[in-house]
């Protein structure tokens, strides 16, 4: 088996040359960078990765528990993470948590099993408490999609309430005063927080909250295409529906327009996210943007910055949302 010293008698540099190649480290010329490379191919020379962490004490993995594998959100924000870790010579092992108690914290377990020298964690129902025990712990732990008390400057997220007054008052501002409303389900504290904005838009034009107008989804299309048949049958008028999120609304839709019900002459629709598809359907979604890719990179800023010193990579908390206005929502 082919060893570090192999390398640099081959490719005739030094034992500290061929480190930096091999670690992404100091200044190579181009020209040496590529003759360590070609030794490396030659001798088939691969780093002992485990050798490497005894010597650091680092591993150079990151874990990351994300809520689901599936759907058109959570893999923009994981390619982000990779791609920032990747660039830095990082690597991320993933767990996922299925928005279960059990198996986030199973996942959260497995990831400090593995020797990761930091965990990016996006939990939707461990409880506030076990996550600022959790930062507590020797290993270094940022938040994402999720902001907890106490633990401010360890979390990314969104201001979901401000995203919910942004859509709900869009709608408002276009006449409309018969507002259905298809919520996340209720137990995700993005979901409450984007409600609690529909409601502060409709006490700001003094509307009084319709539970008749109001359904409670689970994030994905076929919730809201159910959501919508449930709420066309209690017979209740409404000119708009804003959904907690883009794939509800593109099932809400769906059960509209197999009911003959235009949109959006007949029923306006705004939705929240702005992941890529609606902007393509017929008609183009109005919704919320939800930075999640931008979130995702300054998660993997946040460990890149606090657990390797890289301090030229840019950091912020907090992100504000904007409303995108397209072709779903017609003046009353």
């Amino acid at each position: 088996m082919a060893t570090i010293y192999d390398v640099s008698f081959l490719a005739g540099v030094s034992l500290a040359t061929v480190s930096r190649v091999v670690n992404n480290t100091g200044k190579v010329s181009d020209k040496t960078r590529q003759k360590v490379h070609d030794a490396m191919a030659k001798l088939d020379y691969r780093p002992n990765t485990i050798a490497q962490s005894l010597a650091s004490n680092r591993s150079n993995s990151i874990g990351v528990l994300v809520s689901q594998l599936d759907g058109p959100f959570y893999g923009p924000m994981m390619r982000e993470v990779e791609s920032a870790l990747r660039a830095a010579n990082k690597h991320v092992i993933i767990a996922a948590g299925h928005s279960d108690a059990a198996q986030e914290k199973d996942g959260v377990e497995f990831l400090l099993s593995r020797g990761c020298d930091a965990l990016i964690v996006d939990a939707e129902i461990l409880s506030n408490g076990y996550l600022v025990e959790l930062c507590q712990g020797k290993t270094p732990v940022v938040l994402i999609n999720r902001h907890v008390d106490g633990i401010d400057e360890r979390c990314v997220h969104l201001n979901n309430l401000q995203g919910g007054l942004l859509a709900s008052r869009h709608v408002l501002e276009k006449g409309h005063k018969q507002i259905a409303y298809i919520s996340g389900p209720l137990f995700k504290l993005d979901a409450r927080e984007r409600l609690e904005g529909h409601r502060q838009a409709l006490a700001e034009q003094g509307i009084a909250f319709d539970e008749n107008l109001f359904y409670e989804g689970d994030f994905r299309e076929e919730g809201g295409y159910e959501a919508m048949a449930q709420l066309l049958s209690r017979g209740r008028d409404f000119t708009a529906v804003v959904c907690a999120n883009d794939q509800m609304a593109s099932g809400a839709i769906a059960q509209c327009l197999e009911r003959g019900l235009r949109v959006p002459e007949d029923i306006s629709f705004v939705g929240f996210d702005n992941i890529p598809f609606p902007r393509y359907i017929s008609p183009k979604l109005t919704t919320v943007c939800n930075p999640i890719q931008d979130m995702g990179r300054m998660a993997a800023h946040w460990v890149l910055r606090e657990v390797y010193d890289q301090t030229d990579v840019t950091f912020c908390h907090r992100f504000e949302p904007e409303l995108v206005v397209r072709d779903s929502v017609i003046t009353r």
